[in-house]
């Protein structure tokens, strides 16, 4: 009777400790947005004022993570986090959790990130994106161009190929962008495995449906996928779609857990 008490009152605090963490991350949002980025309009030099900005939000992030740890809500380990510490980085992750974003930007320094719409207009997050310089994904036609001009200035273009959220239990499908971004700027990949056990904050679920324990999420940033060898194979015509779509073919393998586990076994 006691241990189903304690697992009770743990799973209740866990809830409540959830309910902070995404309110207290609303409320940073819109101490940053509207009260630190408009000072860093007296910052003259947009590249000064852009860059103070980024960091701003590392650390806010940063912040972030390090509250939901010590409210126990999560446990979280890095591995390889020696390689994000680089300039002009193409960063492609899969995406599982709801949080991957926060994690990811905590850990760079120099992060530009590709956001939808409804980000860049959220009350909560529309300063610290308009600040930063993130890009929106609605920019059509120069979209591509843009995202490689990012990671050539220096920047951590962080993209989640799907899109979206994973569906649990179901093989990812990854859009073209991401590779075409690679295959066109001729740019190496530095690929991110993120896992979450248990699941959580995924596609679909409520914040406040939390799992039986403390979730624990691991961030495994991969070796350098190179550009050259999906170019090399893709001969004319048609050799950059060829390129991009052979490359997408291969982030598929290789962010699709069922294979992860698979060749863990072995």
């Amino acid at each position: 009777m006691r241990n189903a008490a304690r697992r009770r009152l743990d799973h209740g605090w866990r809830v409540l400790a959830t309910g902070v963490s995404f309110a207290a991350f609303g409320v940073g949002g819109l101490l940053l947005g509207g009260l630190l980025m408009p000072l860093l309009l007296l910052i003259r030099r947009p590249e000064r004022r852009q860059a103070i900005a980024r960091r701003l939000v590392q650390l806010s992030f940063a912040g972030h993570v390090g509250l939901m740890h010590r409210l126990g809500v999560l446990t979280y380990e890095i591995r390889g986090r020696e390689r994000l510490q680089r300039k002009g980085l193409l960063v492609l992750s899969n995406h599982p959790t709801l949080i991957d974003v926060v994690f990811l930007v905590s850990l760079l320094p120099n992060a530009d990130c590709v956001v939808k719409r409804a980000v860049a207009r959220n009350p909560f997050m529309r300063g610290p994106v308009r600040a930063a310089g993130y890009i929106a994904n609605d920019d059509g036609a120069g979209l591509v161009e843009e995202c490689i001009q990012a990671v050539r200035d220096g920047g951590a273009l962080v993209i989640f190929p799907e899109g979206t959220r994973s569906v649990p239990g179901q093989r990812p499908r990854l859009q073209r962008g991401a590779a075409n971004i690679a295959v066109r700027g001729k740019l190496d990949i530095t690929p991110v495995r993120i896992t979450c056990v248990p699941p959580t904050l995924g596609k679909g679920q409520k914040w406040y449906l939390v799992p039986s324990r403390s979730f624990h999420v691991c961030i495994e940033i991969g070796d350098d996928i190179p550009i050259a060898p999906f170019l090399e194979r893709a001969g004319p015509p048609n050799a950059e779609a060829l390129a991009a779509r052979r490359l997408t073919d291969h982030l598929t393998h290789y962010f699709d857990p069922y294979e992860q586990s698979h060749r863990a076994g072995n």
